[in-house]
């Protein structure tokens, strides 16, 4: 029985899967990088900086994809692909103060960073405890 129920996807009454999944926010732009200090007045926002070319980055992704359970309510996340967007990234470390990294996590309220972290320290656990 497991197997048919891991093959066509459990029983859809189960509501123990509480990952609601990741709606990211493309960071493309300047102007986007202005929205988003606004935004974080009324809301926290989280960037998350990845760079396409590292394997360690890729692995800090798929964790928080798998692991993600923050509601859009809480707050919103922005991707930003930093080789393609590496002036936006410099951007980023020179507005809210923090070191370039990559991987790399930001939570910014009130247009400030109030936490940023890197590598394998980024974990959902830890953003959720910046938001509040």
């Amino acid at each position: 029985m497991s197997f048919i129920k891991n093959l066509f996807g459990g029983n859809e009454s189960d509501s123990t899967n509480k990952n609601i999944g990741i709606n990211w926010n493309l960071l493309e732009s300047d102007p986007v990088l202005d929205e988003i200090i606004e935004k974080s007045k009324s809301k926290p926002i989280i960037i998350f900086k990845h760079s396409t070319r590292c394997s360690i980055s890729s692995m800090a992704k798929s964790r928080l994809e798998r692991s993600w359970d923050i509601d859009q309510d809480q707050a919103e996340i922005y991707y930003l692909d930093l080789i393609t967007y590496r002036s936006i990234s410099n951007k980023i470390a020179d507005q809210f103060g923090v070191m370039h990294q990559s991987p790399q996590v930001l939570v910014i309220k009130n247009g400030k960073s109030v936490y940023d972290t890197s590598h394998n320290s980024i974990s959902v656990q830890d953003i959720r405890n910046h938001l509040n």
